[in-house]
């Protein structure tokens, strides 16, 4: 595991038992990770009710203030951050700081499980928070079975002030996943368009936040019209459209510079960027002489090539995990339908063959799906296809939901809800594969088109 240079985030591994480690109770040492075998998988667990999960709020040895951030305090938030995260996740019933009783260092790594016993928490996590002395903080966090009383994970980080809640996102996806058996999916971010004015005239922005809407900030100031955002795959850049004075140009964001280059412009109608799994090349579509076709183009920018050529709507689409497919919509059979070609444009295949239209196609970072938008009986649902276009399953059930997108793990889909109206409304929502566990994604304004990246370097 690693982190970002910049967040100054490093992880900090020990090889000795916890035991040694907690010899000076006052100012342990950051704990290491712990493997053990998973339990069972996230298909198993929710056919059973959620797990009662206590996370007190983290201790700390002197209460101490670090860039207006007491230690006390911050116990708090990262404890409440963990509980969220693993309440959201839809397998878990956590018993937050709000909640239970507070913990002492000495507690730290001698749980006293009777007493989570006793609130039927199947599993405690505990935790610190110290001030380093340099400016910044460690933070340690446990995961306990109370059961068998013995330790299930031990991560330690030591974070920069303004990196607390990647450090309570690191530690809830460690428990995720020793609980699930899934991969991790909390520590990432989602970029999409915050819309806001009439709806004839919509301001559409640029905007970033972590997977909880947490950290949010506005990348664009609106001047110009910015749609489908995608998260390049080292998380550094975003590719978008932007509209302005009838010109159409895909940009490249670079997030840590905050500054952008330009792919390709054209006086044509262009949508729909995509990253190929490398970074290398940038999808998109572009409608030429009342016919739309998708290209491919280095992200370094130069001449695009044509993949597709039959009369119609072609758009694309997104690459397979293994960069060696698109999966796309078309027209050309009659109405809008999913296919699947390679990346030179070769070998086009039609895989949806169910009633309605089919849109927006998203190939699963595992591979093993296709997300999309169907459209059918006045209604836009999202559902799920293998990518020969089998097993088709609808997860959505509303008036108008759209645009899916992957969460690192392949397990959950983020979508954009209009409702019905004068106004159309657009609101963030997410669901897991099994079409339970439907939530909203809290958004300053409105929001539209996500796009969910990896999990964090």
């Amino acid at each position: 595991m690693s982190f970002r240079t910049t967040l100054s985030l490093a992880l900090l591994l020990t090889a000795a038992p916890i035991a040694a480690q907690a010899q000076d109770a006052s100012a342990p040492t950051a704990p290491a990770v712990t493997q053990t075998e998973p339990r069972e998988t996230i298909e198993g667990q929710l056919s059973q009710e959620r797990t009662v999960i206590a996370v007190p709020a983290f201790a700390t040895p002197a209460v101490t203030t670090v860039a207006g951030l007491r230690t006390d305090n911050l116990g708090r938030d990262i404890a409440k951050v963990i509980a969220d995260d693993l309440e959201r996740s839809g397998l878990y019933a956590p018993l937050g700081p709000g909640s239970v009783r507070a913990i002492g260092m000495a507690e730290v790594t001698a749980p006293r499980f009777a007493d989570w016993k006793a609130r039927n928490a199947e599993n405690v996590v505990h935790g610190f928070v110290r001030a380093t002395g340099t400016g910044g903080f460690v933070v340690g966090c446990y995961l306990y079975d109370t059961e068998l009383g013995s330790e299930l994970v031990r991560q330690g980080f030591e974070i920069q002030p303004a990196d607390w809640r990647r450090a309570a996102h690191k530690c809830a996806d460690a428990i995720y996943s020793r609980l699930s058996g899934e991969s991790p999916f909390f520590d990432s971010r989602v970029a999409y368009i915050a819309e806001s004015g009439p709806k004839g005239n919509r301001i559409k922005r640029l905007a970033i936040m972590d997977s909880d809407g947490g950290n949010h900030r506005f990348i664009t100031n609106g001047q110009a019209l910015a749609i489908s955002p995608r998260f390049s795959p080292d998380y550094k850049k975003i590719v978008y459209v932007s509209y302005l004075n009838n010109r159409v140009r895909v940009f490249i964001y670079d997030v840590a510079a905050g500054t952008q280059k330009l792919v390709t412009e054209s006086g044509n109608a262009t949508f729909a960027p995509r990253w190929s799994p490398d970074g290398r090349q940038i999808l998109y579509s572009m409608a030429v002489g009342g016919n739309t076709d998708i290209y491919r183009v280095s992200a370094e920018g130069g001449t695009p090539v044509r993949l597709t050529t039959t009369p119609g709507i072609d758009v694309g689409g997104s690459f397979s995990p293994d960069g060696k497919k698109i999966v796309f919509e078309s027209d050309r059979s009659g109405s809008q339908q999913l296919y699947t070609m390679n990346i030179d444009g070769s070998n086009q295949q039609r895989i949806s063959f169910g009633g309605g239209r089919y849109a927006t196609p998203e190939w699963s970072p595992r591979g093993d799906l296709i997300a999309f938008t169907r459209l059918g009986g006045g209604e836009f649902r999202i559902g799920v296809m293998t990518p020969t276009g089998g097993g088709v399953r609808m997860l959505t059930n509303s008036w108008q939901d759209e645009a899916p997108t992957w969460s690192p793990n392949g397990r959950v889909i983020q979508f954009f809800r209009t409702t019905a109206g004068r106004e159309g409304k657009s609101t963030l929502w997410q669901v897991d594969l099994t079409g339970v566990n439907l939530r909203r994604l809290p958004t300053p304004q409105d929001g539209s088109d996500p796009s969910w990246g990896p999990i964090l370097p």
